[in-house]
This record gives C-alpha cells, sequence and structure tokens, in this order.
C-alpha cells in the first residue's frame, strides 16, 4: 500500500529555517522521481522540488537558491529542506511522485509570518 506520511511543519518567522520530512510506504524511493508540492489557500496545488531516480533536482523558480530537497535511501524518506522563508510560502506541503500524483499524505502545514 502506498502511503506518504509529511511532517516537520510549524510556525516560523520571516528569514526563518524549516525542514520537512516525508517518509513513504509501499514502493522505493530510489527508483522513482520524487516531489514536493505545496497548496496556499485558495490556489492549485503546484510542484515546488523534484528529483529524479538519476538524481537530478528541480525547482520552481519562486524557491530556486532557498529549498533543497534531498533523499534518504535507508530510511526511504524524502526531506526539504528551507532556508530564507517567505510569506508567501505559507502552505500546506505535500510529497508525491510527479509521474503518479496518487495516495496523497495528509500534508504539513507551514505558516511564516512575523
Amino acid at each position: 500500500q502506498v502511503q506518504f506520511v509529511e511532517s516537520g511543519g510549524g510556525l516560523v518567522q520571516p528569514g526563518g529555517s524549516l525542514t520537512l520530512s516525508c517518509v513513504a510506504s509501499g514502493f522505493d524511493v530510489r527508483i522513482w522521481d520524487m516531489g514536493w508540492y505545496r497548496q496556499a489557500p485558495g490556489k492549485q496545488r503546484e510542484l515546488v522540488a523534484s528529483l529524479s531516480s538519476a538524481g537530478r533536482s528541480n525547482y520552481a523558480d519562486s524557491v530556486k537558491g532557498r529549498f533543497t530537497l534531498s533523499r534518504d535511501r535507508i530510511k526511504n524518506t524524502l526531506y526539504l529542506r528551507m532556508n530564507m522563508l517567505k510569506l508567501e510560502d505559507t502552505a500546506v506541503y505535500y510529497c508525491n511522485r510527479p509521474t503518479r500524483e496518487d495516495h496523497w499524505g495528509q500534508g504539513t502545514q507551514v505558516t511564516v509570518s512575523s
């Protein structure tokens, strides 16, 4: 059974940092492209960072240079390190496989506020 469990969100001030975690089960993250998504209130869910099975990363312009995606193959876990957070980064963050986008988890709320 494919499952994603996200955690690590919280309330942070502008300029702060957070690291999100996503524990995946039911498949091997080593052989799939993986991604982090976010959905802000009133907006569509968007892909902000992805990592191919070959190790190539790609970031949305809005987070480039601030967010870093990594993968722990032993723990079957995906991480998103977020630095220099901005108000507009406030959203619920999810992980998934960009080629499937199914079995969505509950997400983790990130709120950037002063």
